[in-house]
């Protein structure tokens, strides 16, 4: 299983997916840049997202909030106290970890670990007492750099959802319950990174803060769990790779009061995926008593003051890219038969869901020293470049781009032979059945719009 990560890692770069941050300087330890392809899915996936739970949900609204918040955000909402891991340093070489993780084996069989509470990195097996280590960036808010101006790059999106609780409240005329949703860069010092996207130090989430009647906070918080494991059922993930893992009361984080995991089978093993919490009404509480603003909410037709109860499903997208991308990949051996001859090559097919897939079209003259089919699958590419992301791709034998097109889980190849010139029209592939049909050229944007909306 290992080695499937390692085959998404190449597929990645080599097909321009997702680069290594900095890579001609060698690269930065946890940091990654989307390639024209990752960006691309990226944002279909955000689309998606802001579809199901604000174009289509009632009383929730989209905000932006700033990386960099007022000091006071942190030390109300509890980070600065909690937001750490217990760090170990090896006595040997002095390299650090995430002491849960030494405890829990998850270094085994990498570098020189064989065992529990072994130094990857020699071997060793004696480490400092653990301490608390803050995993939030320090910055400064302006041109002098002392405490006074000290700030923090946020590690969530959540606060400030919350410092807005009140703007979105009276400026959208909400009632309760509604929710503010937020798709935004986060930011933590991890200490521990491998995994490739799975835990790094700069990434984004998109989350809701669902503002309920306390009394209401159990059937929400089911809602709200159900809602977020379809979604990526939605998106392609097999249902068998999904799990639900209820945190136990001792590994609850300071303002919950109960979380459950979604979980996909990684590689590397079972690992979250997004998380639903409910964090009672622990932040607005804070942020009134921290700021001097009332954040209660005033119920009309109840007649009474009261902090709502807040439901809180998050999710981080570069995990759930890691995750299509694992659950889309397949290799065939000797390739499909059915548009080329068996090879002795291992054919990669990528089956991204025609929804997440980047590319939804390529464009194929059937040979690149025929001018007039040249010149004729150059003006289907430009019909088509308007209501589509498109490939057009000459290079190479048409069974080798079909295999490339394949790679990058392109969902419709079009091909133009010398029978478009006669009748115009051309061959429309499809990626997962290889079931080709001719169709004309007249009509085709509203086929494709067609095939890819059902």
């Amino acid at each position: 299983m290992e080695k499937k990560l390692e085959k998404i890692v190449s597929l990645a770069k080599r097909r321009g997916f997702i680069f290594q941050s900095s890579e001609i300087y060698g690269g930065v330890e946890g940091l990654w840049d989307l390639g024209p392809l990752g960006i691309l899915m990226k944002n279909n996936i955000k689309n998606l997202w802001i579809k199901k739970f604000v174009m289509e949900k009632e009383n929730i609204f989209l905000i932006e909030g700033t990386c960099l918040m007022h000091p006071k955000v942190w030390e109300a909402s509890g980070h600065l106290e909690h937001f750490s891991d217990l760090l170990v340093e090896c006595k040997n070489c002095h390299a650090r970890y995430r002491a849960d993780h030494l405890e829990e084996g998850k270094f085994i069989g990498k570098g020189k670990a064989k065992e529990k509470n072994q130094c990857p990195n020699c071997g060793g097996k004696s480490f400092t007492e653990p301490r608390k280590f803050n995993l939030m960036f320090k910055t400064f808010l302006g041109p002098v750099e002392d405490k006074a101006h000290q700030t923090y790059l946020r590690p969530e999106t959540a606060q400030s959802m919350f410092t807005n609780f009140k703007n979105v409240l009276n400026s959208m005329r909400a009632k309760i319950p509604f929710g503010i949703a937020q798709i935004g860069k986060s930011f933590r010092n991890e200490i521990t990174l491998g995994d490739f996207i799975f835990r790094s130090r700069e990434f984004e989430i998109a989350e809701i803060e669902y503002f309920v009647k306390p009394e209401e906070e159990d059937k929400y918080f089911e809602f709200w769990v159900n809602e977020w494991e379809n979604f990526f059922l939605s998106l392609g993930i097999k249902k068998e790779n999904l799990r639900r893992v209820e945190h136990p009361k001792e590994r609850l984080a300071h303002y919950s009061k109960r979380t459950v995991d979604i979980e996909y089978k990684f590689p590397f093993g079972w690992a979250e995926l997004a998380g639903i919490a409910n964090r009672g009404d622990y932040d607005l509480k804070r942020h009134s008593q921290f700021s001097g603003e009332d954040l209660s909410y005033f119920d009309q037709k109840e007649k009474r003051r009261y902090f709502p109860s807040v439901i809180e499903p998050t999710l981080g997208l570069e995990r759930l890219i890691l995750a299509i991308l694992l659950d889309a990949y397949e290799e065939i051996p000797g390739g499909r038969t059915k548009t080329t001859k068996p090879t002795k090559e291992v054919e990669v097919l990528l089956t991204l869901d025609k929804k997440v897939a980047p590319i939804k079209i390529a464009v194929l003259p059937l040979v690149k020293n025929e001018p007039k089919i040249v010149e004729k699958a150059r003006k289907v590419y430009e019909i088509l470049k308007p209501h589509f992301f498109c490939l057009y791709d000459e290079v190479d034998s048409i069974g080798r781009r079909y295999r490339r097109m394949d790679e990058i889980g392109v969902v419709y190849c079009l091909t133009i032979d010398f029978e478009s010139l006669e009748k115009d029209d051309l061959t429309v592939r499809d990626r997962d059945t290889m079931e080709q049909e001719r169709i004309p050229i007249s009509n085709l944007v509203e086929f494709l719009k067609e095939k890819l909306q059902n």
